[in-house]
């Protein structure tokens, strides 16, 4: 099954600005966000930052799974200097994880990650071979080390973790020396593999997101997120804040008299997140709203009290694809890294890279 190009582009696009969860910064994955400071988990214990067990696949042995061909080395345009740099493939997975996953979290969630990472990689390797991108320069897609998003260098993970690094690196070359060695397939074909910080509890459709779907990108329950720190979030606006907001995206917004018509919910999706809202007389989309006032995500609740109108938030990102918290709730539940992958992209199949 073919799947749109504009997902395609779009989740190429976005995944050096998801709302992933990456060291001292603000995921496909794919996001419009910024990041947040990387933290453990609430359900972790001491013992889980220092583990350091190998990954395990409970689908099938290595000699079982089918292979796909992939090359062994990227190439990365760094958009802080606009050069290309030609990486190995180990490398920049060691890199894509330690960049977009708190290596406190769990070392099967990690290696899920790894999975993605790779996933993404060879993906837009292909597509760059059929239709080169001109803006990339010859490479095959970009990221940005020197803020932190999506790939950053062993030197640099070095800085930042001080004194924690040889814990942390071991634990994430562990992940994606194993993570490296697959790719998640649908139709033979490597996957988008969208991926964001916290659901709302249930993933969301791409198509509910960006202009395109995939059958693999579909609403599933993530349990585990509701557990995550910050699940939920508020943030307040006065009534001047909201007004001058909504202008400023569209300037013919008429306002009533009654505060409680400015900003009104019209529709949600099945995962919860809102899909169509009234600004006065006109119709914006949750993510139109989510945009607008900055918000974590675009499954909210508002409330307009006196001066001042409230959003109440869940979950953190766009909501497709793997939850990264939900994965790390997962694999402390149990579960592999091949069992967390399998249950965020319904229908996909875990293959070996030659």
């Amino acid at each position: 099954m073919k799947i749109p190009m504009i997902l395609i582009s779009v989740f190429a696009v976005l995944t050096l600005c998801l709302p992933l969860v990456a060291v001292g910064s603000s995921l496909p994955a794919i996001e419009p966000d910024k990041k947040t400071t990387q933290t453990a988990p609430k359900q972790q214990s001491a013992q889980a930052v220092t583990q350091t067990e190998a990954p395990q696949v409970a689908q099938k042995n290595s000699t079982e799974l089918d292979t796909i061909e992939a090359a062994d080395t990227f190439r990365i345009l760094n958009l802080s200097t606009g050069k290309v740099q030609k990486v190995k493939r180990i490398d920049y997975v060691r890199g894509a994880v330690c960049a977009e996953m708190p290596p406190a979290f769990h070392t099967q969630a990690l290696t899920a990650q790894a999975v993605a990472a790779n996933t993404f990689a060879v993906r837009n390797k292909a597509e760059q071979a059929k239709k080169p991108d001109p803006n990339l320069k010859g490479a095959d897609f970009s990221a940005d080390p020197d803020h932190w998003k999506g790939y950053v260098t062993e030197e640099q993970a070095k800085e930042r973790f001080g004194d924690k690094f040889d814990v942390y690196w071991d634990k994430i070359c562990k992940a994606a020396d194993l993570g490296s060695t697959y790719v998640m397939v649908y139709d033979n074909e490597p996957i988008v593999a969208a991926y964001h910080s916290i659901s709302a509890g249930q993933t969301e459709y791409a198509s509910n997101v960006w202009q395109g779907s995939a059958p693999y990108l579909v609403p599933v329950e993530s349990f585990g997120d509701t557990l995550a720190p910050n699940y939920e979030s508020t943030a307040e606006f006065t009534v001047q804040e909201v007004q001058e907001k909504l202008l400023k995206e569209d300037s013919s917004i008429q306002f009533g008299k009654d505060k409680n018509g400015w900003l009104r919910i019209v529709s949600r999706s099945e995962s919860g997140y809102v899909l169509s809202a009234m600004a006065g007389n006109k119709q914006l989309t949750g993510k139109d709203i989510r945009r607008i006032f900055d918000l974590r995500s675009s499954d909210f609740d508002l409330k307009a009290t006196g001066n001042t109108f409230t959003f109440t938030v869940r979950g953190y990102g766009h909501g497709v694809g793997l939850s990264q918290y939900g994965a790390d709730y997962m694999a402390r539940q149990g579960a592999t890294f091949d069992e967390i992958l399998n249950h965020y992209y319904s229908g996909c199949e875990l293959k070996m890279v030659k």
